[in-house]
């Protein structure tokens, strides 16, 4: 990518244009070996060599961040009262502006993918796609193989939406049940509605899977890890059935 050099070192978080422009006429700036001051200068992300005070700057436009997502955090970028999962960020990865994808309620805990890359989010949450998420729940009450036919068919959720087919497995059901849920959709609270229609309450909410990719079960509540390439390449070449 062709870039000027003070655009590229505030797009990295090294500082303001006014801040880059004092670095740059410090002098501690180099473009393969060669000391740059002038900020206008345009260099080839892919191809030049830039060094900071000895250190060297690699250029990334996207970043991709896979977080165990804890309970009692919001989903947003920001919130007035509450700590946010971009709160949880270093500030090495804030700079770049992420926000997450989708939404999983303050209460639920689990996979969730935080980007800049506006296209692939856009890919992941478009409806038309039908992009499947799988989720763990622990649910008060018996869950039955009706359960999982009515799941099958779509339920009626409290507003009169009709939900299309979920596939429901029963892990262990009495009178407290564990489930697995897998949805193609993302309509508000939706796993606890699907189940309050069926006249049953979900306790306990952890996604574990948003279409190619897995929860890292190595990240602990709060935790998060950059996406590998391949992780990456499987997102965005990702088709449902």
């Amino acid at each position: 990518m062709d870039l000027r050099i003070d655009k590229m070192l505030a797009n990295m978080g090294y500082g303001s244009r006014k801040e880059v422009k004092k670095l740059l006429k410090d002098g501690g700036l180099q473009v393969n070996g060669e000391v740059i001051k002038d900020g206008k200068v345009h260099i080839d992300t892919e191809k030049d060599t830039v060094m900071l005070y000895g250190e060297q700057v690699e250029y990334k436009e996207f970043i991709y961040l896979l977080m165990n997502k804890p309970p009692g955090v919001i989903s947003a970028t920001e919130d007035g009262q509450d700590e946010t999962v971009i709160d949880l960020l270093q500030l090495e990865d804030q700079i770049f502006n992420p926000f997450p994808v989708g939404r999983l309620d303050k209460d639920t805990e689990g996979f969730l993918l935080i980007t800049n890359d506006g296209q692939l989010s856009h890919q992941l949450l478009s409806p038309k796609r039908h992009v499947p998420k799988t989720y763990f729940a622990v649910i008060d009450g018996e869950v039955t193989e009706a359960d999982v036919e009515a799941f099958k068919d779509g339920v009626t959720l409290d507003d009169g939406y009709e939900t299309k087919p979920g596939d429901l497995t029963i892990l262990k059901s009495g009178l407290t049940s564990d489930i697995e849920l897998t949805i193609t959709e993302g309509k508000f609270h939706q796993v606890k509605r699907m189940f309050e229609s069926v006249g049953k309450r979900v306790v306990y909410l952890k996604r574990l899977t948003m279409g190619p990719l897995e929860l890292d079960e190595d990240l602990e509540l709060g935790e998060y890890r950059e996406l590998t390439e391949g992780e990456v390449t499987l997102l965005k070449e990702y088709k449902p059935q």
